[in-house]
C-alpha cells in the first residue's frame, strides 16, 4: 500500500489550549513549566524546552553535524530549522527528519521534552538500540519510525497511553517480542503498521472502529487471528509471511494439531520430589475418575435425548404457510418512495400493518451461524409478531416484524416458493448464513416449507442509503449531493463488503442499490439482499412494477433477467451507486449510454449547481482540495462503468483505491481532532425519524 509520502506529509491539529504569550505548559514528566516569549526577530520561541531539546536530540543522532544544522547558523528561530515542518505558538508541533542517514539512539529525555508534537517523523535513516520510551509526547498523533535498525524484545514504553495517536509506523525494523494487547486500548488508532520485524507470539484482538490499515505481514507470530471487524476486514497481505498463523483471514484453518497462541500463563508442572509418590495411585484414580465420569455422561446424553424429542413434538405442532395479511397484502408494488427502510429491497412504505400468521405445512425455522442472538426468539414468537410493510422488489416482500417480547427483525417473503429445489435452497441458503463482515447485514435464520419460503435478518432501525441521499417523503426531504469526504467514507463500506462477498467462489450481490443499503448502529454503511438473486425463476415474467432505477443499476449485459448476474455485473451496480452519491440523482436512464464518456463533465456540473445554490464557498474551509478528490471518486467511478465487463475494475483494486484516498484525506486533514469532511454533519442532518432508535 503506497501510504509513505501521504502520511508523512500529515498536517497537525490544531492547540485546544489556544494561543498567546505566557501560555502556561507542562511537559515531560518532572511536570516542569515554562513561558513563552518573543525574541528579536519578533517570532515567538520557548525560553527553554523545545531549542535546547533539539539541539540535545541532534547530538544522539547526528553529533558531527554532517547532516543536521540545527544551531549551526546561530539561529533562534527553530521553527526554521532543518526538519521542523510546523510550529504553534513557537512550539515544534511537526518534526519530519526523514532519509537523512542518522545513526546512534535516540534520546529518550530530550524528545520527550517536545510535547507539543503532532507528528514525529525519523524513517528511513539509520537509527538503532531501543525505540525510547515516549510517554511524555502526550499530543502525538502520528508516528513514523519505520525503516530504521530499532531492535530490542520491549515495545515502546508508554505508546499505549498516548490517546491521540492515530498512526503508528514501525515497520521495517529487527524489533522482537510480543505485540502489546495495551494497543487495543488506544480508541483512535487508524493505521498500524508492524510488518517486517520479529514480532512473535498472538495477534491482539483489535477492535477499534475507527482502525482501517493493519499489517503484521513478515514476523514469526503465531496462533489464530481473531475475528474482530478490523482484522476480518484486513487483506491476506497483511498476514503473510507468519508461518504460525492461521484463520479465516488467510484461508488457512486453525487445526487441533496446527499453530497455536502462545500460552498467556505457564504451567504448573509438579515438583520431581513428589513424582514418585503419585505413581502409587495413580491407577487408581484413573479408574475412579473413568467410572463416575461414565455415569455422569450416560446421564447428560438421556437428558439431551429427551429435550430434543420434546422440542421436535413441540415445533411439529406449529402448521406454516405464512400469510402477511389484515391489511399488509393490499401494498401497491411502486417505485421506491425514499421512505425509511430497515430491512432493504425496494422502499414502498406504506406503514400497512398486520400480523403474521401460519396456516397449513410443515416448516421449520432455522438459525444460521453462531450468535448470542440464536435463541431469543423462536418460530412461535413470530407466530404472534405485528408486520410493517417496509418495502417490495423483484425477489420478494420486506416486512419489519415487532413480537410480543419488543424484538424486532426484518422478514423477506420470497415471491418463489418452489425455485429452486428445496435441496438446493437450503444449501445456498445457509452458504449465505455464514457471511459476517461489519458491512454486511448479518442473515439470522430462514423458514421453508412446502409453499413458503422466508428469510430472517436483523433489523436496522436507521434506515437506507436511499433515505440519507434522497430524503423520505415522510420527512418531505429533496436529494442531494453528498460531501465527498462522506462518499468516500460510504464507498469504502461497501467496497468492504462487497469485496467479502466476491472473495467466496461463484457468490455476487446480484441486487446492489442505495435501498439495498442499510445504516448501522454507527452508521456505517452495510449491504443487504445479498445472494438472493438465485431465488427468482428465471422463466417467471418480468416484474411490470420493478421501477427504472432499479434496472439501470444493472450491468447491460445482465438486464435481460434470463441472464446470470456476475461479479463484474456487481462492480457495474457499485459505479452506478458513486455517481449516485456525487449526484443526489437516481439512475432513471442508463447514465453511460446518455453520457458517455463526459459523465465527470455532467458530475461537476451538478456539484457545482447544488453548491451555487446552498450558497457555499467553494473555496472555504473543508472545500481545500474538494476538486482532486472527487476526482479521485469519479475516476473509481468510470472504471467500474465501463461497458465491457472485462475492461472493469476488480474489486480488490477498488477498495485498494478507495483507502488510499480516504487515508489521504484523513492524515492531510488540518484538523485531525474531528472527522474529515462533514459525515457527522450528513447524519445529523437527517431528520429524527430516519435515524433515531426504535
Amino acid at each position: 500500500m503506497a501510504m509513505g509520502t501521504g502520511l508523512a506529509g500529515l498536517g497537525p491539529g490544531t492547540d485546544p489550549f489556544g494561543a498567546g504569550l505566557g501560555q502556561l505548559n507542562g511537559f515531560g514528566s518532572g511536570n516542569e513549566f515554562k513561558f513563552l516569549e518573543p525574541d528579536g526577530s519578533g517570532s515567538v520561541r520557548s525560553t527553554t524546552s523545545d531549542y535546547d531539546a533539539l539541539l540535545a536530540l541532534k547530538m544522539s543522532v547526528d553529533p558531527s553535524s554532517n547532516f543536521l544544522q540545527w544551531g549551526v547558523a546561530n539561529s533562534t528561530d527553530i521553527c526554521t530549522w532543518q526538519g521542523v515542518k510546523q510550529c504553534l505558538n513557537g512550539r515544534i508541533t511537526k518534526l519530519v527528519v526523514e532519509g537523512f542517514n542518522l545513526s546512534g539512539q535516540l534520546d529518550s529525555e530530550s524528545l520527550n521534552q517536545l510535547d507539543q508534537l503532532r507528528v514525529l517523523s525519523f524513517k528511513q535513516n539509520s537509527l538503532s538500540g531501543q525505540i525510547p520510551p515516549l510517554s511524555g509526547l502526550v499530543n502525538l498523533k502520528s508516528l513514523f519510525l519505520n525503516d530504521n535498525r530499532f531492535s530490542g524484545g520491549i515495545f515502546p514504553v508508554g505508546l499505549s497511553l498516548l490517546h491521540r495517536l492515530k498512526v503508528i509506523d514501525l515497520s521495517g525494523n529487527e524489533l522482537s517480542g510480543q505485540i502489546p494487547g495495551s494497543l487495543v486500548d488506544l480508541p483512535r488508532l487508524y493505521l498500524l503498521y508492524l510488518q517486517d520485524n520479529r514480532f512473535s507470539g498472538a495477534v491482539p484482538p483489535f477492535n477499534q472502529n475507527s482502525l482501517r490499515f493493519i499489517n503484521v505481514s513478515n514476523n514469526a507470530l503465531s496462533g489464530q487471528i481473531p475475528l474482530t471487524p478490523p482484522l476480518l476486514g484486513s487483506n491476506r497481505s497483511s498476514f503473510v509471511g507468519n508461518i504460525g498463523l492461521c484463520g479465516e483471514q488467510i484461508q488457512k484453518p486453525c487445526t487441533l494439531s496446527g499453530p497455536s497462541p502462545s500460552p498467556s500463563y505457564p504451567t504448573i508442572l509438579p515438583s520431581k520430589k513428589n513424582v514418585g509418590s503419585r505413581k502409587t495411585n495413580k491407577k487408581l484414580i484413573i479408574i475412579i475418575v473413568s467410572s463416575v465420569g461414565g455415569f455422569f455422561v450416560v446421564c447428560i446424553l438421556a437428558l439431551v435425548l429427551v429435550m430434543c424429542l420434546r422440542r421436535t413434538s413441540k415445533r411439529s405442532e406449529v402448521r406454516s404457510k405464512a400469510v402477511v395479511g389484515r391489511g399488509v397484502d393490499e401494498a401497491a408494488a411502486t417505485p421506491p418512495s425514499g421512505g425509511d427502510n430497515g430491512g432493504g429491497g425496494d422502499n414502498n412504505n406504506n406503514n400497512k400493518r398486520g400480523s403474521i400468521s401460519w396456516d397449513e405445512g410443515n416448516g421449520n425455522l432455522t438459525f444460521l451461524g453462531s450468535s448470542d442472538q440464536l435463541m431469543s426468539y423462536g418460530l412461535e414468537d413470530l407466530l404472534k409478531a405485528s408486520a410493517e410493510t417496509l418495502g417490495r422488489g423483484t425477489i420478494g416482500s420486506t416486512y419489519k416484524a415487532v413480537m410480543e417480547s419488543g424484538y424486532i427483525v426484518t422478514v423477506k417473503r420470497l415471491k418463489e416458493a418452489r425455485y429452486p429445489k428445496m435441496e438446493e435452497f437450503r444449501r445456498h441458503i445457509e452458504i449465505l448464513g455464514r457471511l459476517r463482515h461489519p458491512n454486511l447485514v448479518p442473515l439470522r435464520a430462514y423458514f421453508q416449507a412446502k409453499e413458503e419460503r422466508l428469510v430472517v435478518y436483523d433489523y436496522f432501525p436507521n434506515g437506507s442509503l436511499f433515505s440519507l441521499v434522497h430524503g423520505s417523503r415522510s420527512s418531505g426531504g429533496s436529494s442531494k449531493p453528498l460531501h465527498w469526504t462522506s462518499c468516500l467514507k460510504i464507498a469504502e463500506d461497501l467496497a468492504a463488503g462487497l469485496l467479502y462477498i466476491h472473495q467466496n467462489p461463484g457468490l455476487t450481490h446480484g441486487n446492489l442499490k442505495s435501498t439495498n443499503v442499510l445504516l448501522g448502529s454507527d452508521f456505517e454503511s452495510c449491504l443487504t439482499d445479498y445472494g438472493l438473486t438465485l431465488f427468482r425463476n428465471p422463466d417467471s415474467p418480468p416484474e411490470e412494477s420493478s421501477s427504472a432505477s432499479s434496472l439501470f443499476y444493472r450491468a447491460p449485459e445482465c438486464r435481460d433477467p434470463r441472464k446470470p448476474i456476475t461479479q463484474q455485473a456487481d462492480v457495474y451496480s457499485y459505479g452506478v451507486l458513486l455517481l449516485e452519491l456525487l449526484t443526489g440523482k437516481t439512475p432513471f436512464q442508463d447514465l453511460v449510454q446518455e453520457y458517455g464518456s463526459d459523465i465527470p463533465k455532467w458530475v461537476k456540473s451538478i456539484r457545482e449547481e447544488e453548491t451555487h445554490e446552498s450558497g457555499d464557498d467553494p473555496n472555504s474551509s473543508g472545500n481545500e482540495g474538494s476538486e482532486e478528490k472527487m476526482s479521485a471518486i469519479l475516476n473509481i467511478a468510470m472504471g467500474c462503468v465501463c461497458v465491457a465487463p472485462e475492461n472493469r475494475l476488480a474489486m480488490k483494486d477498488v477498495l485498494r483505491m478507495m483507502r488510499e484516498a480516504r487515508g489521504e484525506v484523513q492524515l492531510s486533514s488540518n484538523s485531525s481532532d474531528h472527522s474529515p469532511g462533514r459525515w457527522s454533519d450528513t447524519v445529523q442532518s437527517l431528520s429524527r425519524e430516519d435515524h433515531s432508535s426504535i
